[in-house]
């Protein structure tokens, strides 16, 4: 049992993302894209969940441009970028794990970034 209450925003979001795990999984040939989302920054990464291993992931803060946007165009920036990335890693199909949080705003936003720059959900 986790030490945060379930009433609690982060509670819930934890639950739900326990959820979600435990009915997705990434492989070699379609790998999970992970969305985490601070207060401040987006990250997200393709893992491999047969292997443990991040194969390409990408942080807000660490993009120039996108570090400087609002966080709603900082999240489009991302998700054009990872899909840019794992279409040079020979990556075109993914499994989408949205961490628990709910599918609007910025989770979306970087979803529909991803699929506009060539990966399939």
């Amino acid at each position: 049992m986790s030490k945060i209450s379930d009433n609690t925003k982060q509670g819930k979001i934890e639950r739900r993302h326990k959820k979600i795990r435990s009915q997705i999984s990434g492989t070699a040939e379609r790998p999970r894209l992970s969305v985490f989302k601070s207060h401040r920054h987006i990250f997200v990464q393709l893992i491999d969940d047969t292997k443990g291993t991040t194969l390409v992931s990408v942080w807000s803060k660490n993009m120039p441009t996108a570090s400087k946007l609002p966080q709603a165009k900082a999240a489009k920036e991302v998700g054009a970028e990872i899909a840019k990335l794992g279409i040079a890693k020979g990556i075109k199909e993914v499994v989408f794990d949205r961490g628990g949080y709910l599918y609007a705003g910025k989770i979306k936003a970087v979803a529909d970034s991803a699929r506009e720059a060539g990966l399939k959900f």
